[in-house]
């Protein structure tokens, strides 16, 4: 009589489900407190030097929460990451992770603190 091999377990459905259930949780990483005024200063001098050092607009459009609502925010941390080929929008995402795009985004979304542009 053969041995059986082992079958591989898959996940069932249920499996999979609190796995997806976990990968939201993973994408709301906020950055640390040192690494958010990093991602302030370069949303302050990179940024700020194509979108306006007041984010109002310049050679690139402006990055106020009213010029930016109704944007999908997947869109404009893809955005972030990724650049925009044929204009001056570079991709950021050697440096930056998702999840600081995100938080980027959130920031954009929110207004960006008037202190915290001041201080930058």
């Amino acid at each position: 009589m053969r041995a059986r091999k082992p079958r591989k377990r898959r996940a069932g459905p249920a499996g999979v489900a609190a796995v997806l259930l976990l990968v939201p949780l993973v994408s709301l990483a906020e950055p640390s407190s040192a690494r958010r005024g990093e991602l302030l200063h370069l949303l302050k001098q990179d940024c700020g030097s194509c979108h306006g050092m007041t984010l109002k607009g310049g050679l690139g459009p402006a990055l106020l929460p009213e010029t930016l609502a109704g944007k999908p925010p997947e869109m404009l941390i893809a955005t972030i990451l990724d650049g925009r080929p044929g204009t001056a929008m570079p991709p950021w995402r050697p440096v930056l992770s998702r999840e600081e795009a995100a938080w980027l985004v959130d920031v954009l979304l929110e207004g960006v603190p008037r202190e915290e542009q001041a201080n930058q």
